[in-house]
């Protein structure tokens, strides 16, 4: 697959982490994308491809892209059979600048770009981008469309600051102390999360020690479990478990399993690291 990315000029950069370009043929049909703390806008230039936001939901179609805000649960993206996009890996409180509405909304429920922006707005933005002459012409395209639509939001300091110790510390934070610190309720700390990144402090705290413990796990190599639940401040190797289960679906043991299938397969793909194929 062809994949280009470059991070936009302020002041979207402390919104964004990079705008990208993807095309061709992804490694399988489906990959599952345990939960991140990090939101996705993604604008499709090729055939329709389906999400299913979770392992008990149906999946469902996306033509002309999708918004997916902080989720809280694993959710598999299913791809054509040739993919062609533009799109933005989004910080976790950087989506809420460019919503009509609070992101807790959306929380678990992928949109379509239509949804959040309009019918015609979103089919002109995806014919000027099929029309541009190149992959970075089209990140231009991109990066001006959201400086155009970026707006003021309410709370946006307080929650991105906040994020910010949160992620500091791998999640091992004190959510009383936040707040605290912050000079606000816990109830208005929450509250303000909700609205900017669509899950609580504490959800996101979570997520950010999952996502610090998973890619602590080498999957080449021996691997112990009990140390690394341990490192990462779990109580015990059974919540470790549990936790796991409860962000991917998989026990921790059948992670490692399809992670090493993915790298056995296709080693050095550009979609390697987080994605995996669907089990």
């Amino acid at each position: 697959m062809k994949y280009l990315s470059r991070v936009p000029r302020p002041p979207l950069d402390g919104l964004i982490d990079d705008l990208y370009y993807l095309e061709g043929t992804a490694p399988y049909a489906r990959l599952t994308l345990p939960p991140a703390p990090s939101a996705l806008l993604i604008i499709n230039l090729g055939a329709p491809f389906r999400i299913r936001a979770g392992i008990d939901a149906e999946p469902a179609e996306y033509a002309d892209g999708c918004v997916v805000t902080t989720p809280t649960r694993a959710w598999q993206f299913g791809y054509p059979a040739r993919t062609r996009s533009v799109g933005a890996h989004v910080k976790a409180w950087g989506l809420a600048p460019f919503l009509p509405m609070p992101a807790a909304e959306l929380c678990d429920r992928p949109v379509t770009v239509e949804q959040v922006w309009g019918r015609s707005a979103v089919a002109e933005l995806r014919d000027r981008l099929a029309s541009a002459a190149g992959p970075q012409e089209m990140l231009t395209l991109l990066e001006e469309e959201l400086m155009r639509r970026l707006r003021g939001t309410a709370g946006l300091g307080l929650v991105r600051h906040a994020s910010g110790v949160i992620a500091a510390a791998a999640g091992a934070v004190s959510i009383g102390g936040l707040s605290e610190a912050a000079g606000v309720s816990g109830t208005q700390l929450a509250r303000r999360f909700k609205e900017v990144v669509g899950v609580t402090p504490k959800r996101l705290a979570r997520t950010h020690r999952f996502t610090a413990t998973v890619f602590a796990i080498d999957p080449a190599g021996p691997i112990d479990w009990g140390e690394l639940a341990g490192g990462a401040g779990y109580f015990d190797q059974a919540h470790f478990g549990h936790e796991f289960r409860a962000f991917t679906g998989l026990t921790p043991t059948r992670y490692v399993e399809v992670r090493r299938r993915f790298l056995r397969e296709h080693p050095g793909h550009t979609l390697d690291g987080w994605s995996l194929p669907a089990d």
